[in-house]
């Protein structure tokens, strides 16, 4: 069996008593796995993310995680308007493996070295999810990866993804159900 790399036993959790959007929610990942989990907006994806991340405390159950990366849906929000790409990852990570890596997402020094609002949503995308790789997690937790990229992209990028499963396993949210039936090894759906 492969290693656990996220375990969530009974998980309750809700913004209050009347609406719970988990009550003893389970479950697992292992490395090289990919599991989706699809649903309306409301039903609970992302904040299932923040409580992983430990942004939000349950109000009961267990949430234990293996050395994570994150990327989510919207990449604005996951750089710092003032520093450079190039900075930002070399500020969590390594970038002695970047080379191949920027190739295979169709990424350039020029990317690298420019601030996130001179790049497009989708090049800006690719640069959050080769900092999330560069990272080498034991899990890395997708929001939406693909929304932001063209159909061809968010092909090539989730096969990209898929190719780098033998250490890690990820937990993907999105809303595109074909997505999750390619990739995914178990789709959870809520809502």
């Amino acid at each position: 069996m492969s290693l656990e790399v996220l375990a969530i036993g009974e998980l309750s959790f809700g913004y209050s008593k009347d609406t719970m959007l988990f009550e003893n929610f389970s479950l697992s990942v292992h490395q090289g796995e990919i599991k989706a989990i699809v649903g309306p907006s409301g039903v609970g994806k992302s904040t299932l993310f923040e409580l992983i991340l430990g942004r939000s405390k349950p109000h009961k159950g267990t949430i234990k995680a293996a050395s994570l990366s994150q990327v989510f849906q919207d990449p604005y929000s996951s750089f710092h308007p003032s520093y450079s790409i190039r900075d930002q990852i070399a500020e969590v990570t390594s970038m002695n493996e970047c080379g191949e890596l920027m190739e295979q997402m169709g990424l350039n020094e020029e990317h690298l070295n420019a601030l996130p609002h001179k790049l497009s949503g989708g090049q800006l995308q690719r640069c959050s999810i080769l900092r999330a790789l560069l990272m080498k997690p034991k899990l890395l937790l997708l929001d939406e990866p693909t929304s932001a990229l063209d159909n061809l992209n968010q092909l090539d990028i989730m096969k990209l993804i898929v190719s780098k499963l033998g250490g890690m396993g990820v937990l993907l949210i999105t809303h595109d159900t074909s997505l999750a039936q390619w990739c995914a090894d178990d789709i959870i759906r809520l809502g």
